[in-house]
This record gives C-alpha cells, structure tokens and sequence, in this order.
C-alpha cells in the first residue's frame, strides 16, 4: 500500500471509532413515542374544544394556534432543541417541526439585529420548503385544471 491508500484506510478507521453508535431500533422507538405523544396531545386539545362546543374547524384552526405557539415557546427558551435531540425525527411532526425551523434561526441570529439577524435568517430553514411547496402546488393545480 502506497501513503495515500495508508492515509485513507486511517482516515476511514478514525471516522468509525468518531463516529457514535447508532441504535436504530431506539431512535425508532424515541421517535414514534415523541411524535405520537405530540399527534395525542394535538388531539386532545382538539377533542377539548369540540366538547366546549366548536365546530370541527374551530377547534382544528385553535389546536394549530396553541402547537404552533408552544412549539415556538418551546423553541425559544431551548427545550425544543433538547427535545429534537433525544427523538430525533420525531419532533419534525409536521406543524411543530415547521414551527421550530421558522423559530430556530430566528432565535440564533438574534444578536445580529431584528432586520439582518431576524428578518433575513428567519426562513434559511423553513424558506426552500416554502417556495418547493408554493411551486409545487401550482404546478399539480395547472395539472388539474387541464385534465379536469
């Protein structure tokens, strides 16, 4: 073997021994978990307001407000962060997830003002998802309208 095959082989045996274990079945387990726990709690919030009287949409419509709200609370004071930590994909459950990419990089370039920190790095995360899904949606609606 020749340095540079040398040098490689040692590179990738650094990697492994650098690299943490993964335990795939506990990440699964810590995800469904987490990410059920929060469809559950969605649910009740819902089933809360449906039985103080709300239309189905009413209480739909509040039940987003308040996992949208406690998601960008939970961001901001760091708990969301911990939480994406120990459940991995779990906690991307799409409107909470959603929230805490918008959150996220809002809270981190805070320091760098509301206009150049905030304003401009507010959706570096959540911004591609949004124009992909804008275009997206207009695409396959112009596809509906010539085939319907």
């Amino acid at each position: 073997m020749n340095n540079s095959e040398q040098d490689k082989v040692r590179f990738q045996q650094m990697v492994k021994e650098a690299s943490p274990n993964s335990h795939l079945l506990a990440d699964c387990a810590k995800a469904f978990v987490v990410g059920g726990a929060i469809c559950v709690i969605g649910q009740f919030i819902t089933n809360s307001f449906m039985s103080g009287g709300f239309a189905k949409t009413d209480a739909s419509m509040y039940t987003s407000i308040i996992l949208i709200f406690t998601a960008v609370l939970l961001t901001g004071i760091g708990v969301y962060d911990n939480l994406g930590k120990f459940a991995g994909a779990g906690s991307i459950v799409p409107i909470t997830g959603f929230a805490n990419a918008v959150a996220a990089p809002a809270v981190e370039f805070k320091r760098e003002g509301y206009v150049l920190g905030v304003g401009a790095k507010m959706f570096i995360v959540a911004g591609p998802v949004i124009v992909y899904g804008v275009a997206t949606s207009i695409v396959c609606g112009a596809i509906y309208y010539l085939v319907r």
